[in-house]
């Protein structure tokens, strides 16, 4: 592998960083082959010339490392010189780029092709394993982000791969078993901006905080100072949308992340704001195409989200 990267830093929700350990002591989870933090080494999200992977797994394809996550943790916005599989072999994972962000149960993984800018987060305890693609040796050339299914057996060929006494020949089998295995799978994102426009940025703020507060328009207005036609017309001009479908997308991108999670269906409802099962669902099938029921099947091709 010619480009190399460095570790990544773990930050809180808050934006802290852990406290440094002393020295010659490492943070679990914080040295990641081929990651690199923005702002923490070239601010242009270049990679330096260390990589983890090299030393321990020269000529291997494909190498594996596993992240304990807490609730919170966050590996900020960084590069790799790989590409990668993000897994989450227990909670859930969302990788956030530019563009979109994908919510990941252990049913799905994300391949994250080299170079491109991301974020990895967890909102609860994960476990997050990734598979790093060296491109020169990956038959592999998606140029976009794709989710694709974490079969039962994917899942046992990325732990396969991780430990440190594969001779070559096994060690190439499975890489093989593995790039066949991966197979592109309709997700679903909810896209959601915010408005720039200070009165109208504190209400999505404040919303994002708690996707169940009901209050109108008029309410938010009184409540930062401006009048229900101004926080329209910049929810509008920010984000290309109404009020009211913007406050529908927050519901529904907060329930993504429980129902990943295996929560039922009604408790999700009612966490989002929601007075019955039967208006959650419908929103949901008019924003996404399918019923919540349907989402994260660990189904190829079933049309399931």
């Amino acid at each position: 592998m010619t480009d190399q990267g460095v570790g990544c830093q773990a930050v809180s929700l808050e934006g802290q960083s852990p406290q440094a350990p002393p020295p010659g002591e490492q943070v679990p989870g914080e040295q990641v082959p081929g990651e690199q933090v923005l702002g923490a080494g070239s601010p242009d999200g270049q990679q330096d010339n260390y990589c983890a992977a090299d030393e321990l797994f020269p000529d291997a394809a494909i190498v594996v490392a596993t992240f304990p996550m807490p609730a919170g943790l966050v590996f900020d916005w960084h590069t790799h010189p790989d590409h990668q599989l993000a897994w989450a072999a227990s909670g859930v994972l969302t990788v956030r780029t530019k563009e979109a962000a994908w919510l990941l149960p252990p049913t799905r993984a994300l391949w994250i092709p080299a170079g491109l800018r991301h974020e990895t987060l967890s909102d609860g305890v994960a476990t997050m394993r990734s598979a790093y693609l060296r491109p020169g040796l990956c038959p592999i050339t998606w140029a976009e982000p794709t989710p694709v299914t974490a079969s039962p057996l994917l899942a046992e060929l990325i732990g396969y791969l991780e430990a440190t006494d594969l001779d070559s020949d096994r060690r190439a089998r499975a890489e093989a078993v593995l790039v066949d295995l991966l197979q592109p799978v309709a997700m679903t994102t909810i896209e959601l901006r915010k408005p720039a426009d200070d009165p109208a940025r504190r209400v999505a703020d404040q919303l994002a905080a708690d996707p169940a507060d009901g209050r109108t328009m008029a309410e938010w207005g009184r409540e930062v100072g401006a009048s229900e036609r101004t926080l329209a017309r910049a929810f509008l001009a920010g984000t290309g949308i109404s009020f009211g479908r913007w406050r529908t997308r927050l519901r529904l991108q907060a329930a993504l992340a429980e129902l990943a999670a295996g929560e039922p269906v009604a408790n999700v409802a009612r966490h989002v704001g929601y007075e019955s099962d039967s208006a959650f669902v419908q929103a949901f099938r008019r924003e996404t195409g399918i019923t919540p029921a349907m989402f994260y099947r660990n189904q190829p091709g079933s049309g399931a989200a």
